[in-house]
């Protein structure tokens, strides 16, 4: 009988709910103060979920897991694009559930939101909860980064990059109360500190030997708090979107700064992009490089990127 119970519970009324992950420190801490308001709209809508607050950094990596292993295959991730990193990661470091059984959806409340922005997922609290409650999916293409020195994997779901932009997610821990303007400010105070290094970027057969102010992997169209420093960037089509901006001068990209928001950077004559599903970076000049994927800062050191396509279902607008 308790057997029966339990697979009744994982097959029919578990797969009925949401498990909803509130990171209370997400945009600056503002996420706090829309708890209540974010439950009390759940409710409201007849969505069936229970929820866990987390508690310190990367909580949410371990809550996910720990929701799987109870039967839970839809995940609300309430917070920043850190916070759906963290959940994204927690999906893909287990082997209970096939992935790509897994929805994922987002209310937005952190600094950047630009994962959302791609998908026109609003930031609205009771709009965002509307798209959820009518779980329009669709399959997304997930990033895996592989380490060389010790083989750890790190996963992303929007945009990783090495150079400059991770350098820039180390110094805007000190701007955060600023909102998207903390990227900028980043971007300003980074130019001081930080010189173009000397990268090996092997793909699609090529071997390109670049000094490189950063070099970003996308399968999103957004990152830095709304900058487009993508192509044609499609999170479904087997392939990631590659920029490789070359040594560029605080000079130049102050008179680009515009470009860097509208995406017409990529047309500049030291920016090179490209489009495959698999690319190794290896740093040649023995640098400490920043390493961020979705905003997140990462190890350092060489690494090789894999392209996981179709793994996982996100919940999105009709209208995408």
């Amino acid at each position: 009988m308790l057997v029966f119970v339990n697979w009744l519970l994982t097959n029919f009324i578990m797969n009925d709910y949401w498990f909803v992950i509130i990171n209370p420190t997400s945009g600056n801490g503002k996420s706090k103060k829309y708890i209540s308001k974010i439950i009390n709209t759940l409710n409201k809508e007849k969505i069936n979920f229970q929820y866990s607050i987390t508690e310190y950094a990367n909580h949410e990596f371990k809550i996910t897991q720990e929701q799987i292993k109870k039967g839970f295959k839809k995940f609300i991730s309430v917070g920043g694009d850190g916070t759906l990193h963290n959940i994204i990661n927690g999906i893909f470091n287990q082997t209970i559930i096939a992935t790509s059984e897994i929805k994922i959806a987002v209310v937005p409340v952190g600094t950047g939101n630009d994962w959302v922005k791609n998908y026109g997922i609003s930031k609205n609290i009771r709009k965002s909860i509307a798209i959820i409650k009518q779980e329009n999916t669709k399959t997304q293409d997930i990033g895996k980064i592989t380490y060389t020195k010790d083989n750890s994997i790190v996963y992303f779901n929007n945009l990783a990059g090495i150079g400059f932009d991770g350098h820039v997610v180390n110094a805007i821990n000190n701007y955060k109360k600023l909102g998207s303007l903390a990227y900028l400010f980043g971007v300003f105070t980074g130019f001081s500190t930080y010189k173009s290094k000397q990268l090996k970027i092997e793909l699609n057969g090529l071997e390109i030997k670049v000094k490189s102010l950063m070099t970003l992997i996308g399968l999103c169209k957004y990152s830095g708090g709304g900058m487009q420093l993508t192509h044609n960037s499609n999170p479904n089509d087997g392939l990631f979107d590659i920029t490789i901006i070359k040594d560029l001068s605080l000079r130049v990209v102050l008179l680009n700064i515009l470009k860097l928001f509208n995406g017409k950077i990529i047309n500049h004559s030291k920016v090179d992009t490209f489009k495959t599903n698999e690319i190794s970076i290896s740093i040649l000049d023995n640098s400490l490089i920043y390493i961020q994927a979705d905003g997140e800062l990462l190890d350092t050191g060489n690494f090789k990127i894999t392209l996981l396509p179709k793994a996982i279902q996100v919940v999105i607008p009709k209208i995408c």
